[in-house]
């Protein structure tokens, strides 16, 4: 019965706050495109959710439900999003000061990858010698990255991902367009890739990392797969980095993360100077990281917007539990961004030849 509360105050809060453009960033956006719902579609989902609690209780726990859950939230939620926003599951790259309009954040997403490659001083143009021949794309989501890429730069490109739904569509997307020969998907964990040592030039990790419970295991299995020269790129959600004398984050910090951890299926999470260290153990060499939370902050009330559509609300209803305690949890995304207690950081580096 707490979820029928929860998902009715969250919904009618969510409603409130982008009537009053309360979450928007400082950027200046377009007017909504249609009328938010009525109460009584409020009260259909809240229905909804309490059913489908009823059906699926379970939670993240200590018993390896943690896997399992981040298969089933992405085995759910895919097909919606592919529906609204298209095929690449990440936050868009938003240049400052700029006006943004639906048909932008798609734009964005790609955007996201070409800057990811730039700061990576992957070669764009000048020397196709340089290019990636092999890439893989470590938590692929339903392929749009490995796609890009591989058009991109003529390479071959191997996509892992929990979710069997997010396979086969991935896959059944190269084929339509083309890339069968080129690009392929499979089930797989991050933390024991199925791949021998140094097959892969260009290692790449668009949001992925925030899932891994074990994060020195995915950083060692990144630098593993990895060739000699290789480039890694790892885009991930982040806390804040520590002070000189803190020790862990505060407690109203941890129970913030907690409640997103426990929506998105999340372990713990760690900072990007954490990221820094572990590749720092590994002798990995030009490491850089920068936090580009500002270059995101459109994202998340964009996609609030499209979950409170007419089209995103019936997706919502014919979805699942996991899909809506994930759209329930959108806000906490952007208090966390705006208290500076999330961080959107990218990680790069290159193992020496």
């Amino acid at each position: 019965m707490a979820l029928l509360a929860t998902t009715t105050i969250a919904f009618k809060t969510i409603n409130t706050q982008i009537r009053s453009r309360s979450f928007l960033p400082a950027q200046r956006h377009l007017p909504l495109s249609s009328p938010p719902p009525s109460s009584s579609f409020f009260r259909i989902v809240s229905v909804k959710a309490m059913e489908l609690e009823q059906k699926d209780p379970m939670v993240i726990d200590e018993n390896g439900v943690l896997k399992k859950g981040i298969a089933e939230f992405y085995d759910e939620s895919s097909a919606i999003w592919e529906d609204i926003w298209g095929d690449h599951m990440h936050h868009g790259f938003y240049p400052p000061d700029s006006t943004i309009s639906l048909s932008d954040h798609r734009a964005a997403q790609i955007r996201m990858i070409e800057q990811a490659l730039r700061f990576a001083s992957i070669p764009l143009a000048e020397d196709e010698r340089k290019w990636p021949k092999k890439i893989v794309d470590v938590g692929c989501g339903i392929g749009g990255s490995s796609r890009y890429l591989s058009e991109k730069f003529g390479a071959t490109a191997i996509g892992i991902t929990l979710s069997p739904i997010q396979a086969q569509r991935a896959n059944a997307l190269a084929a339509a367009q083309g890339l069968a020969n080129k690009v392929s998907f499979q089930v797989a964990d991050a933390l024991d890739q199925p791949f021998p040592d140094g097959q892969f030039d260009l290692v790449w990790s668009m949001e992925s990392g925030e899932h891994m419970p074990d994060k020195a295991k995915f950083v060692s299995e990144l630098a593993r797969v990895a060739a000699p020269g290789a480039t890694i790129i790892i885009v991930t959600w982040c806390h804040r980095d520590l002070g000189p004398d803190e020790e862990s984050l505060k407690p109203w910090e941890e129970k913030h993360l907690k409640k997103i951890c426990d929506a998105f299926y999340l372990p713990a999470w760690c900072s990007t100077a954490d990221y820094v260290k572990l590749l720092e153990s590994l002798s990995l060499q030009d490491i850089k990281s920068e936090d580009w939370s500002p270059y995101v902050a459109p994202f998340w009330p964009a996609v609030i917007r499209s979950a409170l559509s007419w089209k995103g609300l019936t997706s919502l209803l014919r979805s699942g539990l996991k899909t809506i305690k994930g759209a329930l949890a959108m806000p906490l995304m952007i208090e966390g961004f705006k208290k500076d207690l999330i961080k959107f950081a990218i990680i790069t580096c290159r193992k020496p030849e």
